[in-house]
């Protein structure tokens, strides 16, 4: 245990500690209260009538056969909006009905509110909408309508002894939470709305909602329901303005569910991309310059694309010491789903393409996979292309060299068919199975970045209650299953030395925490809470908790904290302190393919990770898990598929995600070099293990078959179609 600055021990569920997390038996046993299982007398059900074409003139809307039928209450569309009709994160270029057109399919045309739920989608199967369809634009590479565009612009020398180039390719991946998009909204007295919901951002939702609703902020008040993951996909509005537009119609509570197919037109999804790259370098392996063409496809709306286009085109050559860079991300709009916010955020693209590049490079120069990132390795004082110089630990030639180390795993004995690729159903005997290994390294920015006013609240109170010391921690950062919650409570037992900590619920009516994303809540809501919490301490004027509660009462305090602040990128050379702090992760990855059957199954995974600082060793690990469960997902299974604008697979049948059988044995090595300017030193440690982990996966995959693999993820016919029996040789 430690010692707290006031000279009381520091309790036993203190930061650094694996301290339980409060609503974990709750999950487990299945009694935890999601917002789907929300409930009050007296609601009644939304349903959302979505477009059937990728892109559409609307000509007419008939709402009498749904108004007809038993039981329906509401039929709103697009005139019904009371105020505002578009909404956006970054650009209010979303209406919250479709007004005279689609822009994609699943768009939302109309609402309806009835007393049953299935009375509400039988009525919304009954409106008739009279659609022209029009030409839809679905190739990223046809479009004309950019997003943003940033260039980076570093040297002018663009020769070298060794040139390597390749095109690469990501899908379209989902976040795939399990709880779908959920709320309750309900009218309140003085003409507002109080809105219960699964979201990552109470206060940007509430920003987004109120123009629309032509009410002032103030009364629209939102309160964090239970969350089923979110992963990027609840920092768009989904059917929030909705259930508040049917529950002011209505004058009562109105419950929105959205099932597994709807979810997946009614949230934003990671953007597809095609890449081009070019390395040069010297016969030793030293970088001598980089080009780069990413394209992200945004699909219809806005969203968050100009900062994922900003982050692909930042941390576009990886973290690797480059003199020469000329860099050109481009974010466009088409027809396809609208694209956003997903874990990794822009880097998890192009690190696939530069990390592919970097295997290309090492076998041009001789130089194994990890002797050539070693060699053009950044470290602290480096620059990244940017200019930004990297101020706190960089070990990164140590952590590949760490990772290499490691101890294999023991070879396949072909005993146990369950080890072999294809697992139960037992496809293969072992015949044409060869093992691979591959190599990843990411670099991911953390908090958010390009001069974003990225804050948080907090507000702590301490009093005494059954005459022992309780303090009370309130926030609007919402817990989204990684394990904020008893972070929080973590810092203030850490500062406050007392025992018992509650977290209050999550909601507006205490100052913004910004998202919970960007792998940025440890650091702006810790630090946030750490200084509220030094405030109510230096109120205890040295005394222990209990002797200062008693003889000043309760203490309250509120702080906002603040990161360092960060700048624009220069629209023309990329040029500009950008980020708040970098996290790196490098992963090595085992497999084992079935050359013939294309089949590849995982053996292990390991992973070197630095941390600057464990609040909670158990929640970390489960970060790192999870995040390499979500990589290893977007190199071999994960993908919507879609075609000529229309989504093929919107379901967990069709759309895989790894399960518990997919999953290979981790081995982890978390370091602990603290970054200074960062509370307790901590870095941000969310996403970037889901950078690495694609790359290391598809480069074991690559190793096995001798195949380039240049597109994840990478399917059985990639592999099995290309593989020569008459040599045992790829072709």
């Amino acid at each position: 245990m430690t010692e707290t600055r006031t000279g009381t021990r520091a309790p036993v569920w203190g930061v650094g500690a694996s301290a339980p997390r409060p609503d974990a038996t709750l999950k487990v046993t299945g009694e935890f209260a999601y917002a789907s299982d929300l409930w009050l007398d007296g609601m009644v059900w939304g349903v959302t009538l979505r477009s059937p074409h990728p892109s559409a003139w609307i000509r007419s809307i008939d709402l009498g056969p749904a108004l007809a039928m038993p039981g329906v209450l509401a039929v709103l569309t697009h005139e019904d909006v009371p105020g505002e009709k578009f909404y956006g994160l970054d650009v209010k270029d979303q209406p919250v009905l479709a007004v005279d057109q689609v822009r994609y399919q699943g768009e939302p045309v109309a609402l309806v509110a009835a007393d049953h739920p299935e009375t509400a989608r039988r009525a919304a199967a009954a409106i008739v909408v009279d659609y022209e369809v029009r030409p839809a634009v679905t190739d990223p590479r046809e479009s004309r309508d950019v997003v943003r565009h940033q260039p980076v612009r570093v040297g002018d020398t663009f020769e070298a002894e060794v040139v390597v180039t390749g095109e690469y390719e990501v899908g379209m991946q989902d976040q795939a939470f399990l709880g779908p998009e959920s709320g309750l909204a309900v009218p309140a007295e003085d003409g507002g709305v109080d809105l219960y919901v699964a979201t990552q951002w109470l206060h940007v939702d509430r920003d987004q909602l109120a123009p629309c609703l032509g009410l002032p902020p103030e009364k629209v008040r939102l309160t964090l329901s239970g969350v089923g993951g979110a992963f990027g996909a609840r920092e768009d509005l989904s059917m929030q303005v909705h259930a508040c537009m049917l529950a002011l119609r209505l004058d009562r509570p109105v419950k929105i569910v959205y099932g597994r197919e709807e979810s997946f037109f009614g949230h934003v999804h990671r953007h597809p991309a095609r890449m081009r790259y070019e390395h040069g370098a010297t016969r030793d392996g030293r970088l001598v310059y980089v080009k780069a063409d990413i394209l992200l496809d945004g699909g219809a709306y806005c969203s968050s694309s100009p900062a994922v286009v900003g982050n692909a085109a930042s941390l576009g050559v990886g973290p690797y010491e480059v003199p020469n860079v000329r860099v050109d991300a481009t974010g466009v709009y088409t027809n396809n789903p609208p694209c956003g916010a997903m874990r990794g955020f822009g880097a998890v693209q192009a690190c696939y393409a530069y990390e592919s590049q970097m295997d290309r490079l090492a076998e041009a120069c001789g130089l194994s996979p990890v002797e050539i990132r070693v060699r053009n390795a950044v470290s602290q004082g480096s620059s990244l292309i940017t200019g930004q110089v990297i101020d706190s630990p960089a070990p990164l030639a140590a952590m590949l060299r760490e990772l290499e180390a490691m101890p294999m795993p023991v070879e396949r004995s072909g005993a146990d068919l369950r080890a072999l690729p294809g697992g139960v159903s037992q496809t293969t005997h072992g015949e044409s199975v060869r093992r691979g290994v591959g190599y990843g390294v990411g670099i991911k920015n953390i908090c958010f970045s390009e001069g974003f006013d990225d804050y948080s609240t907090a507000r702590v109170r301490a009093e005494l209650v059954g005459g022992e010391p309780h303090v009370t921690v309130h926030t609007a950062a919402a817990e989204v299953g990684q394990g904020l919650v008893t972070i929080q409570a973590q810092i203030a037992r850490t500062e406050l030395g007392v025992e018992q900590v509650t977290v209050a619920t999550a909601d507006t009516t205490v100052g913004s925490a910004g998202s919970s994303s960007a792998s940025r809540q440890s650091y702006v809501t810790g630090g946030a809470v750490k200084a509220a919490c030094e405030a109510v301490r230096a109120r205890f004027e040295g005394l222990p908790a209990r002797e200062a509660l008693e003889k000043f009462g309760p203490i309250e305090e509120t702080r906002e904290y603040r990161h360092r602040p960060t700048y624009p990128m220069h629209p023309e050379t990329g040029q500009g302190d950008s980020h708040t702090q970098l996290a790196l992760c490098v992963h090595r990855a085992v497999v084992d393919v079935d050359v013939e059957l294309g089949l590849v199954k995982v053996v292990e995974l390991a992973a070197v990770q630095d941390v600057g600082r464990i609040l909670n060793p158990a929640a970390l690990e489960g970060q790192i898990h999870g995040g390499s469960a979500q990589g290893l997902g977007l190199a071999l299974m994960e993908e919507i598929q879609v075609r000529d604008g229309r989504v093929l697979n919107p379901s967990f049948t069709d759309y895989l995600i790894p399960t518990i059988l997919d999953m290979p044995p981790m081995r982890l090595r978390i370091l602990e070099n603290p970054d200074p300017a960062a509370p307790y030193g901590l870095r941000g440690a969310g996403e970037p293990p889901t950078l690495s982990s694609t790359p290391a996966v598809a480069a074991a995959v690559r190793a096995a078959t001798g195949r380039e693999l240049t597109r994840v993820p990478i399917r059985p016919e990639d592999i099995a179609l290309f593989w020569d029996r008459s040599d045992d040789a790829v072709r």
